[in-house]
Parts: C-alpha cells; sequence; structure tokens
C-alpha cells in the first residue's frame, strides 16, 4: 500500500518536473518565423538610420544585436557577394551565386532571382547549423533593400 506512494514521488514527480519546466524551456530555444521576420524588418530599419557600414559592423559582431539563438542576419548584394554574415565572416566578399545545399540546390541564386521582384519572401533549403554543426532543413526569410537582400532564418525542426 505504501510502495505506490513511493513510486509516484520517486518516478512521477520528476516526470511532471521535467515535462513542467525543461522541455518549455528547450522549446524556447527554437527561433520562430515571426522572430526572423522581425529581425530581417529590424535590420533593414537600421540601414535605413545607421548606414550600410555600421550596419555591416554590427551584423558581423556575434553577440551584436543581429544574432539571437540560431538566428543571424546575412546580407547579400543582388550581384550574389556577401556584405556582412553573423555567423561566418569567412563568407563575407564572397561571391555565393553558385553555392549548392545537400541537395544541389543553387540557393543563393534562388534567393537572388526571387529578390528581384522586390518583395519579401520565404525560401528553403539546408544548411549547417551553427549551434549544432548538423546540416538541417532551413527556411530563410528576405527582404530586397535596394541593391541588398537581407535575411534571417529559422532552421525547421
Amino acid at each position: 500500500m505504501y510502495i505506490l506512494p513511493a513510486v509516484c514521488v520517486r518516478i512521477l514527480l520528476p516526470l511532471i518536473v521535467c515535462t513542467t519546466f525543461v522541455l518549455p524551456a528547450a522549446a524556447d530555444q527554437l527561433v520562430t518565423k515571426p522572430e526572423a521576420e522581425a529581425m530581417v524588418k529590424k535590420t533593414v530599419a537600421y540601414i535605413k538610420t545607421n548606414g550600410r557600414d555600421n550596419t555591416y559592423a554590427e551584423i558581423n559582431r556575434k553577440d551584436g544585436p543581429f544574432t539571437d539563438r540560431d538566428l543571424y542576419i546575412t546580407i547579400y548584394g543582388t550581384d550574389g557577394v556577401v556584405r556582412a554574415h553573423g555567423a561566418n565572416l569567412k563568407m563575407i566578399n564572397r561571391n555565393l551565386m553558385e553555392i549548392k545545399d545537400v541537395d544541389g540546390k543553387e540557393f543563393v541564386r534562388e534567393r537572388i532571382e526571387l529578390a528581384r521582384k522586390n518583395a519579401p519572401f520565404w525560401q528553403e533549403y539546408k544548411f549547417t547549423n551553427p549551434l549544432s554543426k548538423k546540416t538541417e532543413p532551413k527556411a530563410m526569410y528576405c527582404q530586397p533593400y535596394e541593391d541588398l537582400v537581407v535575411c534571417g532564418g529559422v532552421y525547421i525542426k
């Protein structure tokens, strides 16, 4: 008779605590599509107010205002050259028009073509998550601005 309450306290109580406090915290770690859209819009507003060079410098800082968990901003010129990259400084000034994801998709070329329509858009491809270091499906939100394409994305779980 007393064994059942002991089992409840030793096994069920930790499970309840775990699902109540730990799992929601893990879910909070995932960046959402609305957060990505907001970050891209914040970046475009920052460019308008502070200029390109200042914006690029802030994006390139991993601890800067344009990085949040696995969300970071990348800015391309309409020529495919990376102007700023919040996760990999080695990409700056590189033309990525020919780069392909693991499925062979030329996602930067497609991104630039979509940007020519001069409207914000979502694009899906596969890319290495800077936190997990694994190739994962990603959705990238991009907003054209003058001769730039400002992008921020979410890894799809």
